[in-house]
């Protein structure tokens, strides 16, 4: 052997070759997660981003132009906005995690029992539920709020109501999809009960979409909560929440633009990267 030869065998093999080449998630989806992680630090430790009080304003400061002593510069009774946006994700993303769990749960349950029961009670919440979708969502929870009452909680269960019948019919449909598959009928043919099938076999198999759509009506139950509280119906003021900020900031438009255009980006920037998720979950579940 030669030592070039013998060189060539002491080579480190490249990673293509061995085909375990690492991938990296994409950027915008890394920027995703960034973004919906800070948005969870700000709701569960705001006092790591900003030590100013988001209730009490010193009137000397209002309306200041964003600045290094207020990122996001103050409001019309001299509070910090940043405080204020900071500390008011706590009720808007709580909120939409209510939304998506009344709908999560109460539509996959809905679903679930329509998709594997079939007969009368397949047609009877199938068509339930093209009754609610023929419905605009936010029309539906505002009818919902109306009984419920004001409030960040019961506008998110409002919201969260609305979005039932979307769970429903997409969990119906996997459902019945796996609920044909060979390994489900052999669990039956083996004598596998019912109930324990659905638990061990259709319903871990009919998640995946529900998941994606999960994290799509998470971003659109927080633009919902925002606009209801832009409204009037959610949290009431001195307590901040993103949709109230932006109500609030709306008389001062001409002169003070950071009081509505930078609470909002931080909603927009939110549901935008609660939909990068969901696409991304959607393409594994594939």
């Amino acid at each position: 052997m030669t030592a070039q030869s013998g060189i060539d065998v002491l080579q480190p093999t490249s990673p293509a070759r061995t085909g375990l080449s690492l991938r990296l998630p994409p950027a915008g989806l890394m920027l995703a997660w960034l973004a919906i992680a800070v948005a969870v630090l700000w709701a569960t430790v705001p006092g790591l981003f900003t030590g100013h009080d988001p209730i009490n304003g010193v009137p000397a400061e209002k309306l200041q132009a964003p600045s290094a002593a207020h990122l996001f510069g103050t409001d019309a009774l001299g509070r910090d906005l940043l405080a204020r946006v900071v500390h008011g994700s706590a009720r808007s993303l709580s909120g939409g995690f209510v939304a998506v769990a009344v709908g999560l749960v109460v539509g996959t349950l809905l679903g679930l029992l329509a998709g594997s029961v079939g007969g009368l009670l397949d047609e009877l919440v199938m068509r339930v539920v093209d009754v609610l979708l023929a419905v605009p969502g936010l029309l539906l929870a505002l009818t919902a709020i109306i009984l419920l009452g004001a409030g960040t909680t019961n506008v998110a269960i409002a919201v969260g109501i609305g979005s039932v019948a979307a769970f429903a019919r997409l969990t119906r449909s996997e459902v019945v999809r796996v609920r044909r598959t060979d390994y489900v009928e052999a669990a039956f043919g083996s004598g596998g009960r019912f109930f324990t099938v659905l638990r061990r076999h259709v319903l871990p198999n009919s998640l995946g979409p529900v998941v994606a759509l999960a994290a799509v009506q998470f971003g659109s139950a927080i633009l919902a909560i925002s606009t209801f509280s832009f409204l009037g119906y959610g949290a009431k003021p001195p307590d901040p929440e993103w949709g109230l900020l932006i109500a609030e900031g709306r008389n001062y438009l001409a002169t003070s633009w950071w009081l509505t255009t930078l609470p909002g980006l931080v909603v927009v920037l939110v549901v935008v990267a609660a939909g990068r998720i969901s696409r991304s979950i959607s393409r594994e579940d594939r």
